[in-house]
């Protein structure tokens, strides 16, 4: 169940294999349009990091060129989860090597931010290395180890249900 004084943001990030503009990445380009469409009108979506053409490619994280970034906010987790696994999403995702350097590092991050609190990709990416240097906690988490909203009443980490956790 959702709670109203918080939201949950999400942020993934990836190494494209080759320039976006390229044949490597057509079928990843043909698919944003469809995908957002779908994340927005997804149950439990608030907001998504986009730039005039309704996309997030012309966004970059840790100063290289070659990573694109994926922000995004939503009313819990259960509704992310839902859309990131349980949806067309996961469909299109399963294609991703194709597209994407496959990364020993931590590439997504989740964390509780105020109601109406639109995160920058700053913040981001703090909380992007606050994972990868410390393990999920309520600063930042992940879908595999999750942790309730502040003031939820559970000081520990939350169950995820199986069908969320990633395959690698």
């Amino acid at each position: 169940m959702p709670n109203h004084a918080w939201e949950l943001a999400q942020l993934n990030i990836g190494v494209t294999v080759a320039p976006l503009d390229s044949p490597e990445l057509a079928g990843f380009v043909a698919a944003l349009e469809p995908i957002n469409a779908f994340a927005d009108a997804a149950p439990g979506f608030v907001w998504r990091l986009q730039d005039d053409n309704g996309d997030a490619t012309s966004f970059r994280a840790f100063g290289a060129e070659s990573i694109l970034v994926n922000m995004s906010v939503w009313e819990s987790i259960e509704a992310l989860g839902d859309f990131v696994y349980r949806s067309d999403h996961a469909q299109i995702m399963r294609q991703r090597r194709k597209w994407f350097v496959k990364l020993e590092d931590i590439i997504t991050v989740l964390w509780w931010v105020p109601s109406g609190h639109r995160p920058s990709i700053t913040e981001a990416q703090e909380r992007l290395v606050g994972l990868r240097t410390n393990g999920p906690g309520p600063f930042a988490f992940s879908f595999r180890e999750p942790f309730p909203a502040p003031g939820s009443g559970s000081p520990t980490a939350a169950e995820a249900p199986d069908d969320w956790l990633c395959p690698a």
